[in-house]
């Protein structure tokens, strides 16, 4: 009885090999700091917990949910985007909630690719991009982001008989791993190759509401006629500190909305209702508490650049998100410079080469963990000697 054959081609999640090792190392009796993985470490305002307890006591709440979420979430998730990026947006039909938008990235890849097709994915970038389309048969053509063009893909530089095969497009801004940000003139630079080549562009936003120093993230489905051709993928995971809630969206052409539903609604049957309304409370309650939260990220950030700069590591200070992609030092591959902090202090780092080639000779480093723990790696970092 053998697995099947795509599973050949496609590597364990990054993360999960990473923890699995980390797991290992503690077990020996190691200490490790983890400074890898984007996830909050803080939890959500106590008003968004409350409803969601409320929420759970009422029995008639433990059913199945449906398959396109309450109309009261979309409208929300609506809402929110008026509020916010003063967008309009359909909640029937330009609005589907997602168990977490990774499982609606992944899912993507079904509804519009087959065997043989192309996705255009960013590298560095998000892995799912590379296996959603792995999963469904297709092949990928990776754009480079370089910091010389401040980690945007040139897309004059891909090949028009590649542009014209391709079928979904993939970029993600404020950007994970290198937490760059883009303009909404780029947007507009990205929409119109979608056009042109008849591609679908798919913009994954789960970071524009972690952001730094005063800067406001746009929304791609702010440009005039984004819906033509786009869709945008948010999350409640970094912005309302519930990534392990599991709750996301897809929001803009109803033409790929509804395309990805077929999909979801043979394979998921939506989001637990408890956990709905509570969304519903985080996006339409107090905004004023991620401002906060999002100061002591900024808090960290500082920190943590500080250190690297006493130790002669060079980084881009990030407008949002929650990482800092640092250079490795000259000697180094970004595996095995990740490795002598892991064995060496105890700081666990992701190795840039996880998000693909092009994140060779970088390591990102996440502002998601206590302030304590920040301050405790840091002080190993300040104490590390270079190997070579």
């Amino acid at each position: 009885m053998q697995p099947a054959k795509r599973l050949q081609n496609l590597p364990p999640y990054v993360f999960a090999r990473l923890g699995k090792r980390i797991r290992k190392l503690q077990s020996e009796g190691k200490d490790i700091i983890r400074l890898d993985i984007g996830a909050p470490d803080m939890p959500p305002a106590d008003f968004i917990i409350e409803a969601l307890n409320r929420s759970a006591k009422d029995p008639s709440k433990h059913s199945y949910a449906g398959y396109t979420g309450t109309p009261q979430l979309r409208s929300a998730l609506a809402q929110y985007y008026k509020n916010r990026f003063d967008v309009d947006l359909n909640p029937d039909d330009e609005v589907l909630p997602l168990i977490g938008s990774k499982e609606g990235i992944a899912n993507m890849a079904l509804a519009y690719l087959d065997p043989g097709d192309l996705a255009l994915v960013p590298d560095p970038g998000y892995p799912t991009y590379r296996m959603g389309a792995r999963l469904a048969g297709a092949e990928t053509y990776h754009m480079p982001l370089l910091p010389e063009n401040d980690f945007l893909p040139d897309l004059d530089a891909i090949p028009d008989d590649v542009a014209d095969r391709a079928r979904l497009m993939w970029i993600s801004y404020p950007n994970n791993p290198t937490g760059a940000v883009a303009t909404l003139e780029f947007f507009e630079k990205a929409l119109d190759f979608a056009r042109r080549h008849d591609i679908l562009l798919c913009h994954d936003a789960p970071y524009v509401d972690v952001t730094y120093d005063g800067y406001k993230a746009p929304s791609l489905l702010q440009v005039p006629g984004a819906k033509e051709v786009a869709v945008e993928f948010n999350s409640l995971s970094k912005s309302y500190n519930m990534a392990g809630w599991r709750v996301g969206a897809i929001l803009g052409n109803s033409q790929a909305v509804q395309a990805l539903l077929q999909v979801k609604s043979n394979i998921d049957s939506g989001i637990f209702l408890p956990i709905q309304e509570a969304a519903v409370v985080a996006l339409t309650g107090d905004q004023s508490w991620l401002a906060d939260r999002n100061a002591i990220y900024q808090k960290r950030r500082d920190m943590i650049l500080e250190t690297l700069k006493e130790v002669g590591i060079e980084a881009r200070k990030p407008q949002a998100t929650l990482y800092i992609w640092a250079k490795v030092p000259e000697g180094y591959t970004s595996e095995e410079f990740a490795n002598e902090w892991l064995e060496g202090i105890g700081v666990s780092v992701t190795p840039g080469s996880a998000f693909g080639d092009y994140g060779e000779g970088f390591v990102r480093i996440s502002v998601g963990q206590h302030t304590e723990k920040i301050e405790q790696a840091l002080e190993r970092i300040r104490s590390w000697k270079p190997s070579r």
